[in-house]
């Protein structure tokens, strides 16, 4: 599977490759990504970052969004979350959205 490696920083505005979804499984209960022949049990703190993941806002914007929600220090989530979605990306599970070009 090719996978565009992406660099992570808080200009990022990452979103799930076209392979992969997030689904929330019914039988589990529990949120997963789905991709061809891999499933990826992401815990819940990754499950509510990944669902704001749209490819409009940057990641900057979702650190904002969380430190309001959890009244925690910027520079904590920050590093958090960037290091989060990078290993993601290393993975394969997530992507930068592009620019549609007309």
């Amino acid at each position: 599977m090719a996978s565009r490696n992406i660099s992570v920083s808080e200009a990022s505005r990452p979103v799930l490759p076209r392979h992969a979804r997030l689904k929330f499984d019914e039988t589990r209960k529990v949120w997963v990504i789905l991709a061809p022949e891999r499933v990826l049990a992401p815990d819940e703190t990754a499950v509510e970052v990944l669902q704001l993941c749209d490819g409009k806002r940057s990641i900057g914007d979702l650190v904002d969004l969380l430190v309001a929600k959890y009244a925690a220090p910027r520079e904590a989530i920050s590093a958090d979350v960037i290091a989060m979605l990078q290993d993601l990306a290393d993975k394969g599970f997530l992507t930068e959205a592009r620019e549609k070009t007309p």
